[in-house]
């Protein structure tokens, strides 16, 4: 019980700092700037469409946190799901393991 309650801590914990929720516009500067876009959908969903250049990272995946752990956890990264639920619970646990900078697309995918 002591374990749920300490990774329930962790994964709902959220440094303001890390963690950006940003529109369409700003999104599409951060992507000028050739900062790692990660798509946490479904592989399925991938391949039905998605943002150029973007990497698929299935959140609902049994191996999500070790996929996104091998980014490079001192770089920016672009994040967006479908509709922003996705996006946003996966920057979270990616702020609980220590990546220092998120960009989440709100609206997600619908969005773009």
């Amino acid at each position: 019980m002591k374990k749920l309650v300490i990774i329930l801590f962790i994964a709902c914990s959220q440094n303001s700092n890390t963690i950006q929720l940003v529109n369409k516009v700003s999104y599409l500067k951060l992507i000028d700037q050739q900062f790692q876009i990660i798509d946490v959908r479904t592989p399925f969903e991938f391949s039905e469409g998605h943002i150029e250049n973007a990497i698929n990272v299935n959140y609902k995946g049994v191996d999500f946190i070790e996929n996104i752990s091998k980014f490079d956890k001192n770089k920016i990264l672009l994040i967006y799901c479908r509709s922003g639920n996705r996006s946003g619970k996966a920057s979270k646990i990616m702020d609980s393991i220590g990546f220092v900078k998120i960009y989440d697309l709100k609206g997600g995918y619908m969005n773009w």
